[in-house]
């Protein structure tokens, strides 16, 4: 279903067919579909660095795009499990458990939400 919604999400299809005539001096006009709502690399930083800062345990000012959840914050491991699920929320998204289990820093959430492609 990822792979479909990726591919669809950058096809082309120029409008052709009988519906040329009802369209007038549009028939001749190639339309594409280029909607590319993917974010930014600095968007998902953003978000994912507000959703860190919100978390109950978490001191705002020490939260930076290289920090680590357990070492540098003193999360534990269910805390950890709770940031992962607020940036699913946040995002949209749904982790496997196999990946979630592989993100315990903000530089990990941040590929792998920006490489995500359902992610909005």
């Amino acid at each position: 279903m990822a792979l479909r919604t990726a591919v669809l999400r950058h096809l082309r299809v120029p409008v052709t067919g009988s519906n040329q005539s009802q369209i007038g001096f549009l028939g001749s006009i190639r339309a594409f579909s280029s909607h590319d709502d993917h974010l930014s690399k600095q968007e998902v930083v953003d978000r994912v660095l507000d959703v860190v800062k919100c978390f109950p345990k978490v001191d705002p000012a020490k939260v930076t795009p290289d920090v680590h959840f357990q070492k540098d914050l003193g999360l534990d491991s269910l805390d950890t499990v709770e940031i992962v699920m607020a940036i699913e929320e946040e995002f949209k998204l749904e982790i496997p458990d196999k990946e979630a289990d592989k993100i315990d820093s903000c530089p990990l959430a941040i590929e792998y939400v920006f490489n995500h492609p359902m992610s909005s």
